[in-house]
């Protein structure tokens, strides 16, 4: 997915999830390896409500493969801070 694709996905419905998101895709998308590029716009699919719990209320997700990219975009967070 292009770059100007992923920054409009990353425009969510909370204001939460647009300061967590918009952020990693200026600075981070682009270091990620191909597999968790494809993690990150699976992720992108995904309801506002499951995305909070995740990123904001720092639940864990049942999927492996979503729990890495939550945790790199945390993680991201945390970095930038």
């Amino acid at each position: 997915m292009e770059k100007n694709r992923l920054m409009w996905a990353s425009r969510r419905g909370m204001l939460e999830l647009d300061l967590m998101l918009q952020p990693f895709v200026e600075k981070h998308y682009d270091q990620l390896d191909q597999t968790d590029q494809q993690l990150f716009q699976k992720l992108l699919e995904l309801e506002d409500q499951q995305l909070f719990l995740w990123l904001v209320r720092g639940e864990q997700a049942m999927d492996i493969n979503t729990q890495r990219i939550v945790d790199i975009i945390c993680e991201s967070r945390k970095r930038s801070q």
